[in-house]
């Protein structure tokens, strides 16, 4: 899957267009932002509901090509520009970490 196809596939909202379609690796969901650093894998996603600026920092060290803001959580202005200055990818949905979660599970398990 491309960076360009989540919005599609999970029904979210895309932030920002100042990213680079990028082959997604993989998935991690957490709100620990210490346990994405340690787990989450290169060109892929954080599934979370930490909606701001440290959120994308974690992102620019793990090399994220994606998060993916759960819950319909309010977006503040500093973390849209930070994810637009580090180029990466900033997705909103109403939908659950759960729920997300699963729709790519059933996606990267095909």
């Amino acid at each position: 899957m491309k960076t360009s196809e989540l919005a599609g596939y999970l029904g979210a909202e895309s932030l920002n267009t100042e990213w680079t379609d990028r082959d997604i690796k993989g998935v991690y969901t957490t709100d620990l932002l210490s346990d994405a650093m340690a787990n989450a894998v290169d060109n892929g996603i954080l599934v979370t509901i930490q909606a701001h600026k440290n959120t994308v920092a974690v992102a620019t060290l793990k090399d994220l090509a994606a998060i993916v803001v759960c819950n319909n959580r309010p977006i503040p202005d500093d973390m849209m520009e930070a994810a637009k200055e580090e180029q990466i990818a900033l997705f909103l949905t109403k939908e659950s970490q759960f729920v997300v979660s699963g729709k790519l599970y059933q996606a990267f398990k095909a």
